[in-house]
């Protein structure tokens, strides 16, 4: 029985004596000492920011040479009664129209006769077409819409620039918009510059590509 202990303790040393060389092949004793006591790095102390310090100067200030000798305005809050504020009132000024001239049918007839006569006399070079105006021509809107057929035959499809010259050779730039076949923009200041009225017969003559040559025949007023 004595015997038999001492085999199996001898077996055991053995044993133990295997697995330790085992480990130390293996480096296990290095890794589990390791695993013991890891080293952590020491954390950076931070360092403190300084606090800035923000230099005040008295900056003096400029006026202009015009009240720099005058006494330094002093601003202090003011009770107003909204009741007793002015009212603002509307600088706009609104056309007057109480003065317009309406020519008669006759006379109407009258001048447009005689823009047709004019109008024969010039010949077929050019296309030509008669305006009778009318209030909203002259007045108000001014807007000038022209002959359908005379703008679908003559000219541009899409808004373009037209310059109408007087029968004194002076040149006016104005806006031809194709959509609505008329003059929009310069016509206003071509109506102005020549008086137009209500009942003048004009002349158009195409003499150049955009370019309108235009004469004025005046109705007869009362």
């Amino acid at each position: 029985m004595v015997a038999a202990k001492l085999s199996y303790e001898e077996s055991r040393r053995q044993r133990m004596e295997e697995n330790k060389k085992r480990m130390e092949a293996l480096n296990l004793p290095q890794l589990a000492q390791a695993l013991k006591a890891p080293s952590f790095p020491k954390p950076t102390p931070m360092k403190r920011a300084k606090p800035q310090t923000v230099e005040k100067q008295m900056v003096v200030v400029r006026r202009s040479s015009r009240v720099a000798n005058l006494p330094t305005p002093v601003y202090k809050e003011i009770a107003v009664d909204p009741l007793r504020m002015p009212r603002r009132h509307s600088t706009s000024k609104h056309r007057d129209f109480s003065n317009r001239v309406y020519a008669s049918d006759e006379a109407r007839a009258e001048a447009t006769e005689r823009a047709g006569e004019l109008e024969s006399g010039l010949g077929s070079d050019h296309p030509t077409f008669v305006k009778p105006m009318l209030q909203s021509h002259v007045t108000g809107g001014f807007w000038l819409g022209l002959p359908i057929h005379f703008c679908n035959k003559n000219l541009p499809k899409r808004d373009e620039s037209v310059i109408l010259v007087d029968e004194d050779g002076d040149e006016y730039q104005t806006v031809y918009l194709a959509n609505k076949r008329g003059l929009s923009g310069g016509w206003r200041g071509f109506a102005i510059a020549h008086e137009l009225v209500d009942g003048d017969a004009l002349v158009f003559q195409l003499i150049r590509p955009k370019t309108f040559k235009v004469y004025i025949i005046r109705v007869e007023r009362t």
